[in-house]
């Protein structure tokens, strides 16, 4: 178990040089915008605009704050996305872009690379303690508006709002518990292509 904590986040300019994201993780460590694995990051989205290009990249959205987004992707059409929309998954190399639906928003984006694994993003709301069996390959939860602790084998940890944690094929079977109700974002990662 790994914990992540929101003060450690690395910030760094969006690709495409539009504005600044937070990077949460990225796998492997260390790597760079066009050769990771895996990332998971959030952006504050304060302006129109296009998404940045990622070849060869698998891509999913969830807005964390702000009213949303309209989000148009080619081939797909145009999407509604808002706190209280579920989690959209496109490809990242195709020409993207979104407008505001009022005033900035910030959003949460996981990526992974197309035939070397695959990712899902789910969203829920918690207020009991929630039992979490030890992912495939890799699991990162992400505590949105409250703190909870959570517990791993003999390994207890406390985590404030926007902390994550993230646990691997090796960890026992976690128990997160929330102080109050919050939401908790799960990007799963599962290595292989099928």
């Amino acid at each position: 178990m790994r914990i992540l904590r929101a003060g450690d986040y690395r910030r760094m300019p969006w690709k495409n040089g539009g504005g600044v994201t937070t990077e949460i993780i990225v796998a492997p460590e260390g790597a760079a915008l066009d050769n990771f694995d895996w990332r998971v990051s959030m952006a504050h989205v304060a302006s129109d605009g296009p998404f940045s290009l990622f070849p060869g990249i698998d891509r999913t959205l969830a807005v964390l704050s702000g009213s949303g987004i309209r989000l148009r992707v080619d081939g797909l059409g145009e999407t509604a996305l808002t706190q209280a929309a579920a989690p959209f998954a496109f490809p990242a190399d195709v020409v993207a872009s979104a407008d505001l639906i009022d005033g900035p928003i910030t959003d949460l984006n996981v990526m992974s690379r197309r035939g070397v694994l695959r990712h899902a993003l789910t969203r829920t709301t918690i207020s009991q303690p929630l039992r979490i069996a030890a992912p495939a390959d890799a699991l990162l939860l992400l505590t949105q508006g409250g703190g909870a602790t959570i517990k791993a084998g003999m390994a207890l940890e406390i985590l404030a709002d926007g902390d994550s944690v993230l646990l691997t094929a090796v960890d026992a079977e976690a128990v997160l518990t929330p102080a109050s109700t919050l939401t908790l974002y799960r990007a799963e990662f599962r290595y292989g292509s099928g």
